[in-house]
């Protein structure tokens, strides 16, 4: 029987009746519906209970569908002047737009632009917006409408004030109109136009990670500071309706935002207009390619005034771009661009060669030419004074003096510049800092660099070793910060003075105090006689006419100089230092750096003390406890930096690119102001200057180093064996202490 026939055999035994098979249908549909319907009932305990589809939570979708959030800005931080006086601050600019979705209603109330008030809408924006043009808008709204956009933006009506908002706002009421709205966006306002711009910087707004637009600083304090002053945005969870608009009252969760925090600069706002008046006027007639000045308080390093021209508005963006010079690529050259300082690094050599006692101010010399090696070194006179002392040679400007001095100290005076501070960073915390270069070991360069040609400087380096001088050998860091105000907590972090060295003695600063002031007043030997007067004070002067060096060769033209002089006032006991350069100006007037520093020392020396330093420098030392960070493998800069944020006194041990080790664990939390050492990965790392210090910091020293330590006494550190800025191998160190240093 073949396969066909079983199959049909099998079927016709099994067939039942149509009654049968009927109810035999039944019940199979009877049981599918009930399975069905379990599974059912099941799935749907399961939403309710759980309330999941497919893993897919029904409360995020609900909350998605009918919940809104709106970011609330945090404001940046404020950043002042000294006395309070707002340099920039947080504003808010509007821009309006259309809404032209009919579904934009509230009950029977449309809320929409509708087409039949295009024009009325239009005119409104028109009168309060100068230079509106009403008919491209006019168009932009038709075709908005055309194109069922849900709304139109005007791109002329950005970046509007309050005052025209509340405008426009005001009008549309009284024509009973709707459709136009607002969007808030954060600005920055500058008050004070070009002030300090180089130091203070600008703002942009940039998109973040989650799409949103947010102030990003730029350049100087906005920029190095930037994570301080941006603060922490917050935000608002309300209800939508079934269109997706806002219902009132509806708001379910806040999350506050954290202003940013306040700066306060040392800048005087009354000093600092009155340089740029006068560096700007200058500026122009000179024609020079830049010009710098700084004015810092001698006793604290704190920066009263600074500017640099060309400058720019940080709020409207003028002169950042070619407005000066199509080639011109802004910098701050305060700390961004090294440069040759010539005869004002002669202060320092003679400071230095007493120190070192190998000074005879009566010592005699044939002035101009030397020979070193195959080089010839030669006075800007040619020799034609004749006969000169070794003061005269400060007074005078004579290179040949200062080579003389440099040649009685060969190994000693690079160890000076690097106690100075040169060919090392200042970590002044802006962007960019260069840390300058040393000169080679060549003989010759290292000649020239006793008279300020080859070696790289920066003006923070060159102020930073002024301090030194005026202030009796105690060096200082430009400071240009006296305090962080959190706003959110009301703590302040105070920046305390720094005391980065002490390269000289006091008796040698004293002297050579008293030897510049025969720049302006020896009659026959004073190079700048005459010329430098602040009434009722003596003043200490040293000029410079420094040559400029591009590619190795020195330019040869006839104004391709830098230009500049350093001014401390009163000579005996400096409250201030004046440093001003001119580079290459096209109409060189020998007047300008005196006219420049005369007027501004007069104009601090007419302000008293205790008025030219209300609130920073009064403040009271902050007892605020700060908590250390883990600034290992972090960047050197970087790690300097955040530590100096965060209201440490950082210190940097060696040249290394990266942090290897610290004094103070990461989690601990101590006093704003304490000592933090950060020991880079410097094979040869040198020996700080530890004048000052307390046990307790020389004893974390030696352990960063894994040297052996002996005191003698109690107290502070007055000297040491070990000499600063000399390699540290494995001797042991032995410190003096004394009390009340």
């Amino acid at each position: 029987m073949s396969l066909k026939e079983k199959t049909k055999r099998y079927f016709n035994k099994k067939n039942k009746s149509p009654k049968n098979n009927r109810k035999i249908v039944g019940i199979i549909l009877f049981s599918m519906t009930f399975v069905m319907f379990f599974l059912f009932v099941i799935q749907l305990t399961k939403i309710v209970v759980i309330g999941e589809v497919a893993n897919v939570s029904l409360e995020d979708k609900t909350k998605q569908l009918y919940q809104g959030s709106k970011i609330v800005k945090a404001k940046r931080g404020t950043i002042y002047d000294r006395n309070g006086i707002a340099i920039a601050e947080d504003a808010t600019s509007y821009s309006a737009y259309a809404t032209l979705s009919k579904t934009y209603t509230s009950g029977n109330k449309k809320l929409y632009a509708q087409k039949k008030d295009f024009e009325k809408l239009v005119a409104i924006l028109a009168k309060e917006i100068s230079g509106f043009d009403k008919k491209k808008a006019l168009s932009a709204l038709e075709n908005g409408a055309k194109d069922n956009l849900w709304l139109v933006e005007f791109s002329q009506a950005k970046n509007l004030t309050l005052k025209q908002r509340t405008a426009i706002e005001t009008d549309l009421k009284n024509e009973d109109l709707v459709g136009i709205y607002f969007n808030d966006n954060q600005a920055r306002m500058y008050p004070n136009g070009e002030f300090a711009s180089h130091l203070i910087g600008y703002t942009d707004l940039e998109e973040n990670k989650s799409g949103e637009k947010e102030l990003v600083g730029k350049m100087g304090i906005e920029a190095a500071y930037d994570d301080i002053l941006k603060g922490t945005n917050g935000k608002i969870v309300y209800q939508r309706d079934n269109y997706q608009n806002p219902l009132p009252g509806t708001v379910s969760e806040t999350v506050a935002a954290k202003d940013g925090k306040d700066i306060y600069t040392t800048l005087d706002s009354r000093l600092q207009v009155y340089l740029e008046k006068y560096m700007k006027e200058y500026y122009e007639k000179l024609e020079a390619k830049t010009m710098t000045a700084m004015l810092v308080k001698a006793d604290t390093g704190e920066i009263l005034a600074m500017d640099q021209q060309p400058s720019f508005d940080p709020e409207t963006k003028k002169g950042l771009g070619t407005e000066y010079d199509p080639n011109f690529n802004w910098a701050n050259t305060l700390v961004e661009e090294p440069y040759e300082p010539g005869s004002t690094m002669k202060i320092m050599t003679t400071a230095a060669a007493i120190t070192q006692g190998v000074y005879d101010p009566n010592e005699t010399y044939q002035g101009g030419k030397i020979e070193i090696a195959d080089a010839t070194i030669d006075d800007w006179d040619h020799g034609e004074k004749g006969m000169l002392t070794m003061r005269q040679a400060l007074s005078w400007s004579s290179n040949k003096g200062m080579v003389i001095l440099e040649q009685k100290m060969p190994d000693a005076w690079r160890q000076y510049l690097k106690k100075f501070g040169f060919g090392q960073s200042t970590y002044s915390g802006l962007v960019n800092e260069s840390a300058g270069t040393l000169p080679s070991t060549n003989i010759v360069d290292t000649a020239m660099s006793a008279f300020g040609q080859s070696i790289g400087v920066t003006n923070f380096q060159m102020m930073q070793a002024f301090t030194a001088i005026a202030n009796n050998g105690k060096m200082l860091k430009p400071q240009y910060i006296t305090k962080i105000v959190n706003p959110n907590t009301n703590k302040v972090t105070v920046m305390e003075p720094e005391v980065v060295g002490n390269p000289v003695t006091e008796e040698a600063t004293k002297q050579v105090r008293e030897y510049m002031r025969d720049t302006t007043e020896n009659e026959e030997y004073g190079i700048a006689y005459g010329k430098y007067n602040v009434p009722g004070y003596h003043v200490s002067v040293k000029t410079g006419t420094a040559q400029i060096s591009e590619n190795g060769t020195y330019l040869k033209g006839e104004n391709d100089y830098i230009y500049s002089a350093v001014s401390m006032v009163p000579s005996e006991n400096p409250e201030y230092i004046f440093y001003l350069t001119i580079k290459q100006p096209k109409k060189y007037d020998y007047n300008a750096l005196s006219d420049i520093t005369n007027a501004i020392l007069k104009r601090a020396m007419d302000l008293t003390s205790s008025d030219a330093t209300t609130d920073g420098s009064s403040t009271e030392p902050s007892t605020e406890k700060i908590k250390i960070d883990d600034y290992r493998n972090l960047a050197t800069t970087t790690a300097a930096t955040a530590a100096q944020k965060s209201g440490l006194d950082p210190i940097v041990l060696g040249e290394g690119s990266k942090v290897k080790s610290q004094s103070i664990e990461a989690g601990k939390t101590v006093l704003a102001g304490e000592k933090l050492l950060l020991l880079t990965n410097d094979d040869a790392v040198t020996m700080p200057d530890i004048t000052g210090w307390s046990k307790t910091d020389i004893l974390k020293l030696t352990d960063l180093l894994k040297i052996d330590v002996k005191f003698e006494g109690e107290g502070y550190a007055t000297s040491q064996n070990i000499e600063a800025y000399s390699t540290v191998g494995k001797q042991k160190l032995t410190v003096v202490l004394k009390e009340n240093q």
